[in-house]
């Protein structure tokens, strides 16, 4: 191999390694690892990272990717399941504060009742003493 070569496989392991790391130089921080990507983070066009010419950086790359694809499902599916439950908990709390609210305005009914009836009762008893003069005493 000429050293041209080999310094243009340098070049592109360095950019793999800077993806994988997340802190390339030349692309947008979070961007994925790809054959494409690893080519432009190297500073060439796409086409110059060939499988011809790199087999072996080529196969890491797509190990690695497939990898981190199976990772990244796992961690999306890991999200999701998450996202069900916080979602889950967000509905019983607005039901149990539905039930909450539901309570309270019964509570406040019954209050409201139980004083209009001792009101009632004391208004009656007043008219029953008004009707009914007080016992006399048998003995003076």
């Amino acid at each position: 191999m000429s050293p041209a070569t080999e310094s243009a496989e340098q070049l592109f392991r360095s950019a793999f390694e800077r993806l994988k790391e997340n802190a390339p130089c030349l692309l947008p921080a979070g961007t994925a690892v790809s054959q494409n990507n690893v080519a432009r983070e190297a500073g060439t066009d796409p086409s110059a990272l060939r499988k011809t010419r790199y087999p072996a950086l080529i196969r890491e790359i797509q190990a690695w990717v497939a990898i981190n694809e199976r990772q990244e499902a796992a961690k999306r599916q890991r999200k999701a399941q998450v996202k069900r439950a916080r979602k889950d908990l967000a509905d019983m709390v607005l039901e149990l504060k539905t039930q909450r609210d539901l309570a309270q305005s019964q509570n406040i009914s019954a209050q409201r009742k139980v004083l209009e009836l001792l009101h009632e009762n004391a208004r009656l008893r007043a008219r029953l003493d008004d009707l009914l003069p007080p016992p006399e005493r048998l003995y003076k």
